[in-house]
């Protein structure tokens, strides 16, 4: 019988010393969670003033639809007829490199938009389907050659041992 209370006795302490660090552990943390809301350096809530060298841009005069050299610098797309019906309908949900990169002739476009009204909640484009189609068919149609050319003009040299 003495045994088996030694052994609750340990248990006891044992719990004990585990209660204690766990405490300690949980003093610390809160200690440093106060003092990095209340340290002025260190505070996630500080409020800078603006610096006074911005200026506002005029309304119209920013980069978010600026083309240059053809291309829509914001979505890297060709400037040309559905331009901008394809940047508000395509590039909301996805980025436009996703677009270009899947050259498709008429049918695979329109298969393509049909998948993702019925499995991605794309809504009904209505007269807009045909602008973007167009627009995509005619910029960005399918590609005939694979991922690299053939090579050719090549001077080969055999390998020596």
């Amino acid at each position: 019988m003495g045994d088996t209370k030694k052994k609750n006795e340990h248990l006891r302490s044992g719990a004990r010393r585990i209660l204690i660090m766990f405490s300690a552990v949980f003093l610390i943390i809160g200690a440093m969670g106060i003092y990095f809301l209340t340290d002025p350096t260190l505070s996630f809530f500080d409020v800078q003033e603006p610096d006074s060298e911005l200026v506002d841009v005029p309304k119209g005069e920013d980069d978010f639809d600026k083309i240059e050299n053809g291309i829509h610098v914001r979505t890297g797309l060709v400037e040309a007829e559905g331009l901008m019906t394809v940047v508000n309908n395509c590039t909301n949900c996805h980025s436009a490199k996703l677009v270009t990169q899947n050259r498709m002739n008429k049918e695979r476009w329109l298969a393509t938009i049909r998948w993702m009204q019925e499995t991605q909640n794309l809504w009904d484009l209505g007269p807009n389907e045909d602008i973007i189609v167009n627009y995509l068919v005619t910029n960005y149609p399918p590609k005939k050659k694979g991922r690299r050319e053939t090579l050719a003009n090549i001077e080969w040299y055999e390998l020596k041992d």
